[in-house]
């Protein structure tokens, strides 16, 4: 669900159920519904004029000892409404109702889900009645009710089944209720199984040493300049500090500097495109709304943005060649893939290891709600296949992955694999490397090309939903979707490596037409599809999308290396001055960390739900800036715990004397000056992804 482009999938049925709201019979439904009062009425009303004779559920042949609790406990609730007992009513009270707003997509009614919880009457020494919330399913509405905790949703499907009877007319019958079990919470709290034990006492046992070696750090070391390697490694002092420096332009002519805000920049616009994916996943009072978003300019931006993880892309392959070119020059081409490998390893296995435990045992933990009871909607997927994860193969082995936003590390990690047989193609042949790398290029953009024709994917949320699933899990995970993006990066990386310290005179003309020519392929990648996107409009032959996917997969990746060329010869202006600020630099350091974390973040918040959202794009603001403070804050705190000590010890590893792989230029940033401080951008994986 969470990468980008499953928003189209999404969309496909939100039109779908909008376009039912059109069929005479639901909206006959929907007139026998607005004839039923609240539900908690309907209820109370019921409750106090029956029995359990008349409801019978005193029927039961041999009733087992839960049914007696049930019975007990349901006669206590009936004549607690008969008397007006507080707690009795605030049982009904916590019901949910028909939705208003049924034509316009509201599907929920949550009820009251703490009132409900809260119930606990102690009716005698060996009977209390505590208050147990599930879901009623009424066609394809979900509404909260509240009962005892001692009836399962078995025991009161006879009830319901009365009651709808009984308020409805028989001709009518088509419409019933449906207790979901699934759904149903207590104020009970679940035993930790052995999981959450193992992840809590890592988590724990990581805090204790940070906590320990920073108040070392405090009490023992008074110069900061000459830390011990360990101390520098794991106090959260030292980390803290090499986290938030502020390094000021033109220190180093190696510097990229306007990487720290493309970096950012994208970042945002991947987590501002992932809000929107659970917002509409989110109980709405207007889903019926979203096709009409759909179409609007704006969405386009939401809807196209997985052009943020070709920027990464482009980025990872610059950084890759270019540092690994640099350290190649010094040492006469001698090149270390194992030791590549290595480094990259430690730096991304255990941050992914440690992400999967949290986000299977965690959200339980530090949250709850109506729409959180199983926790990590990908928590079956995590059971099944974790390790294809760890293995950065999932892209490929499994359609339902275990963190889905990792399907990019599986696609960058491959790419890297592979970067060693071009960097000493580079190295050797040159110009000849130069000319078979654009080939491959080419032959990429052939296959996908071929690929979606072929099988006539089609990504437009106006199309076949099950057709667009397909085409998002077998065509957008592929590595050889991204594959062209990374590769024009690493052709330009190599292209600043054998241009560098060179000053190009470029006329105030070109570099005019080189910003345009760039803001159109930027501009006519994210809206080239706005008009065929409408739903009135004719819809696109797969040759027209095919060849929209494929020359946009080279436009965009053209557009930033323009960018950053035009930055790093002072041709960049307000642009440069943006993307090259200093306030860029201590949110680019944990980029990677909030990469991580930022869809839990988004997942709690999205779930924790007492009441319904109103759907529009301010909402989704409010919502994306809320979850972006709490991102910054767990991304801060695991960075300290998780991936800042990681860094010091890979530092630790290193020998004295840098090996040709792992050499580290400041090509970006000021990352690696101390063993211990932030990731060094070789061996981290700074490209993120939706």
């Amino acid at each position: 669900m969470p990468n980008v482009v499953s928003i189209l999938l999404f969309a496909g049925l939100v039109v779908i159920g909008a376009a039912q709201s059109k069929d005479p019979a639901v909206l006959q439904q929907y007139e026998i519904l607005q004839q039923i009062e609240a539900l908690g009425v309907e209820f109370t009303k019921y409750f106090r004029n029956v029995t359990l004779q008349s409801l019978g559920v005193l029927d039961f042949q041999a009733p087992r000892q839960e049914d007696i609790v049930c019975i007990q406990d349901l006669a206590e609730v009936i004549k607690g409404l008969s008397s007006r007992q507080r707690w009795a009513l605030k049982m009904i009270d916590s019901w949910g109702s028909i939705p208003t707003g049924l034509l316009t997509g509201n599907a929920f009614d949550l009820g009251n889900f703490d009132e409900c919880l809260s119930i606990s009457q102690s009716i005698s020494s060996k009977q209390e009645i505590n208050g147990k919330y599930c879901f009623l399913l009424v066609s394809n509405l979900r509404i909260a009710t509240c009962f005892p905790a001692s009836c399962s949703a078995m025991q009161m499907q006879p009830f319901v089944d009365q009651l709808f009877h009984k308020i409805i007319n028989s001709s009518n019958s088509s419409i019933s209720g449906k207790i979901s079990e699934a759904s149903c919470q207590t104020s009970d709290l679940v035993p930790w199984d052995g999981l959450t034990i193992f992840t809590i006492v890592v988590l724990s046992l990581m805090a204790c040493v940070v906590i320990s070696f920073t108040l070392f750090d405090f009490i023992m070391c008074h110069d900061q300049k000459n830390l011990p390697a360990v101390i520098r490694a794991l106090s959260a002092r030292a980390n803290s500090r090499a986290l938030f420096r502020i390094v000021p332009n033109k220190t180093n002519p190696n510097v990229i500097e306007c990487f720290h805000g493309i970096r950012c920049m994208s970042l945002l616009w991947v987590i501002y495109a992932h809000e929107y994916i659970f917002f509409t996943t989110s109980p709405n009072l207007n889903s019926a709304d979203m096709q009409d978003w759909a179409v609007q300019p704006f969405s386009s931006f939401i809807l196209h943005g997985y052009f943020s993880v070709d920027s990464f892309f482009v980025l990872g392959g610059l950084l890759v060649s270019m540092i690994a070119l640099r350290a190649m020059e010094k040492t006469k081409g001698r090149l270390n893939p194992l030791l590549m490998y290595l480094h990259r390893i430690i730096r991304i296995l255990p941050v992914v290891a440690i992400a999967i435990l949290v986000y299977m045992t965690m959200m339980n933990v530090v949250s709850g709600g109506p729409m959180l009871k199983h926790g990590y909607h990908g928590k079956v997927a995590c059971s099944n296949g974790w390790y294809w994860t760890l293995l950065f193969i999932q892209n490929y082995a499994v359609l339902d992955i275990c963190l889905d936003h990792t399907w990019y590390l599986a696609v960058d990690m491959q790419l890297y694999i592979i970067s060693p047989l071009l960097l000493i193609a580079l190295y050797k042949w040159k110009n000849k490397a130069v000319a078979g790398i654009v080939c491959l290029i080419v032959l990429l953009s052939g296959c996908l090309f071929a690929t979606q024709m072929i099988n006539k994917y089609s990504l437009l949320i106006k199309n076949n939903s099950e057709v667009t699933e397909i085409a998002n899990k077998k065509l957008y995970l592929a590595t050889h979707r991204h594959a062209a993006p990374w590769l024009i990066g690493f052709l330009f990386g190599y292209f600043l490596h054998v241009n560098r310290g060179i000053k190009f005179l470029i006329r105030r003309p070109i570099v005019w037409t080189g910003w345009l020519l760039s803001l159109a392929m930027i501009f006519t990648s994210i809206f080239a599809l706005y008009p065929a996107a409408q739903w009135s409009a004719p819809p696109l032959s797969i040759l027209e999308e095919s060849l929209y996917y494929t020359l946009t997969r080279l436009a965009w990746p053209l557009a930033i290396c323009w960018i950053i060329f035009a930055c790093m010869q002072g041709y960049g202006g307000l642009a440069n001055s943006f993307l090259s600020s200093p306030m860029w630099q201590p949110l680019s350091r944990l980029s990677y960390s909030m990469y991580i974390w930022h869809m839990f973040i988004q997942e709690v918040n999205s779930r924790n739900v007492r009441t319904n959202s109103y759907f529009s794009n301010y909402t989704a603001m409010e919502h994306f800036w809320f979850d972006l403070g709490f991102t910054v804050l767990m991304s801060f705190l695991l960075y300290i715990l998780i991936e800042a000590p990681l860094c010091g010890f890979d530092s630790l590893l290193r020998p004295r004397r840098i090996s040709p792989a792992v050499e580290r230029p400041q090509l970006i940033s000021d990352h690696g000056n101390a063993p211990g401080g932030p990731n060094e951008t070789e061996n981290k994986p700074i490209t993120l992804s939706d």
